[in-house]
């Protein structure tokens, strides 16, 4: 349901390039930062968001979602399961076109409540396995 073949190649090839990723810091080690740096491979721009609001990958970092001042396609979510809701009801606010939840997380009211505003969703994925199998 959440994993969706055909929305997984929707939000990686069709909904825009700018991703905003919640929980990415300048911390090497996370998997947010090696992720971050496939997406900008494959021709993302990613806008790191962190409480830190550093400067990753050489995009500027934003504190929050609503800092953000130009529209953001897809929000990629790096946080523990149990903030990822907000997260998610933080994309919609903001106007995104899509949400992904990173391996492990999984949220089915924000899923319902996310799709019901619209956006396309998946969870318990990883843009960065995805991306390559797109061919």
């Amino acid at each position: 349901m959440y994993g969706d073949p055909a929305e997984i190649r929707k939000i990686l090839t069709e909904l825009g390039d700018t991703w905003a990723v919640v929980g990415l810091s300048s911390n090497q080690t996370r998997a947010a930062y090696r992720v971050a740096d496939v997406l900008q491979r494959y021709g993302k721009r990613i806008v790191p968001v962190h409480p830190k609001a550093e400067t990753v990958h050489g995009e500027q970092g934003y504190a929050s979602l609503s800092d953000i001042p130009f529209e953001v396609d897809v929000v990629d979510v790096f946080v523990n399961g149990d903030l990822a809701g907000a997260v998610a009801d933080e994309a919609v606010a903001i106007g995104a076109k899509a949400v992904w939840y990173q391996l492990g997380v999984v949220d089915e009211a924000a899923y319902e409540r996310t799709r019901a505003a619209g956006l396309a969703m998946v969870m318990d994925r990883c843009p960065a396995i995805e991306l390559p199998r797109l061919g």
